[in-house]
């Protein structure tokens, strides 16, 4: 490896998207997870409403003769970095956190500011970020289901259906599920070109995902599901359910259908939440994500 191969730049958004997403799925390993970093979350964030778009260019690329081996980005928005590399590249570490500070941190009132993403297992990246005045700020467990542990046979409520996502759903139903699922009260605003663009990712799989149908027509529960066939694994992003169609099982019945599904087609287990209806569920927790934040004057 010589250092003058080694070139540095933005990431362009429109050609360099599906490059990322296969460094991503390269460089993936079951005990540092690319600090949550995962290719399906990399993808479901760019489509997501409430990403910035228009600073993806603050994101930057290392590569090793046209070769991608490190990435600097932003999940959602500039205040938050991931330091992601092929490990062989690991000394690029230090200049990719002040490439972050520079690039990805957020700026008011004469102070900068900038949150890291890592898992505990990432020593050489938490020593770094110890070195240079990083406070450790929040803790949460990654969850994971084992499908050595089997899936149990779960019976819906009566007059309840399960259909996939590929079946000619009704996106405002859906968006509906979704915005009351998530808490954001009963004043709806629909925006349906949000919900088609949050399905037009290149790997977004509507075959896996499950909506849970109420007697009354409503889409009362819903579980995106993705599949990485490289690595296999599951990822489960969003899992929603209406306020009053809660405490049923209707949210247990969708994730094991989908979980069962993917299992199917060769994963092996699946990424869950941090909250403690996937621990009941049988969820493990295998690692913690940790998040170190550094403030320091602008000037």
């Amino acid at each position: 490896m010589s250092i003058n191969r080694i070139t540095k730049r933005p990431y362009r958004v429109l050609s360099d998207f599906g490059a990322v997403y296969r460094f991503l799925t390269d460089t993936y390993s079951d005990k540092e997870l690319n600090g949550m970093m995962l290719p399906q979350f990399f993808e479901y964030a760019h489509t997501h409403p409430l990403f910035n778009k228009n600073l993806t260019h603050r994101m930057t690329l290392w590569e090793d003769e046209g070769c991608i081996i490190a990435f600097c980005g932003y999940e959602m928005d500039i205040g938050e970095a991931f330091l992601v590399t092929n490990k062989k590249y690991d000394n690029l570490l230090p200049e990719m956190l002040r490439q972050a500070e520079a690039e990805l941190s957020t700026k008011k009132d004469g102070k900068c500011s900038l949150a890291v993403y890592v898992t505990e297992a990432q020593s050489n990246r938490i020593d770094l970020l110890l070195q240079n005045g990083y406070i450790k700020t929040y803790t949460e467990p990654v969850r994971i289901y084992d499908y050595k542990n089997g899936f149990p046979k779960l019976i819906l409520p009566d007059g309840y259906s399960c259909i996939s996502l590929e079946n000619g759903i009704d996106l405002r139903k859906l968006n509906r599920c979704t915005w009351r699922g998530f808490d954001h009260g009963d004043d709806v605003e629909y925006n349906i070109d949000e919900v088609r663009y949050m399905a037009s990712g290149p790997h977004y799989r509507p075959d896996l995902g499950r909506i849970i149908i109420a007697p009354d027509g409503e889409y009362a529960c819903f579980a995106g599901m993705w599949i990485d066939e490289t690595n296999k694994y599951a990822y489960l992003e969003p899992l929603c359910t209406q306020p009053e169609y809660r405490r049923i099982g209707l949210a247990r019945y969708a994730l094991t259908d989908a979980m069962r599904q993917t299992h199917n087609l060769g994963a092996e287990y699946c990424f869950g939440g941090v909250i403690d209806f996937y621990t009941a569920i049988g969820f493990e927790t295998i690692t913690n994500r940790q998040v170190w934040k550094r403030e320091w004057n602008e000037f």
